[in-house]
């Protein structure tokens, strides 16, 4: 009895190791992301990094020439995720909402009583 016990105790620590070793699985929004969105107040582009963290989901705007927008308030549940924008401190904050295809992004932007459709496409 005792000598089957060791084998089998060995192949459950061995299989415990070998799934710590491989880490937590990266989330489908990680990475880096090429912004846009056309509103009636002109269209929006950037690069965008993001990163889940459990169900936490942080990420910056770069516009260009030094303007970035930092996510407030985000979350990330699986390919769902949704954040908030608050533009260069202006009054309007875009509360943005979306869902994660594989190396594409589909969302709508709501601010101001308007909702407009925006997209984000994986980056290199």
């Amino acid at each position: 009895m005792i000598k089957n016990f060791f084998p089998a105790l060995l192949l459950t620590l061995l299989a415990t190791l070998a799934s710590c070793a491989a880490g937590p699985a990266a989330s489908p929004v990680d990475g880096t992301w090429n912004f846009a969105m056309n509103s009636p107040m002109g269209s929006v582009s950037a690069t965008v990094i993001m990163a889940a963290n459990g169900d936490s989901l942080t990420g910056t705007f770069d516009l260009g020439d030094g303007r970035t927008w930092a996510m407030e308030d985000g979350v990330a549940n699986g390919n769902e995720i949704s954040f908030k924008i608050d533009r260069d401190g202006s009054p309007m904050v875009y509360e943005m909402t979306a869902t994660v295809d594989g190396d594409s992004v589909a969302g709508v932007a709501s601010a101001m009583g308007m909702e407009v459709p925006w997209t984000m496409t994986r980056g290199s």
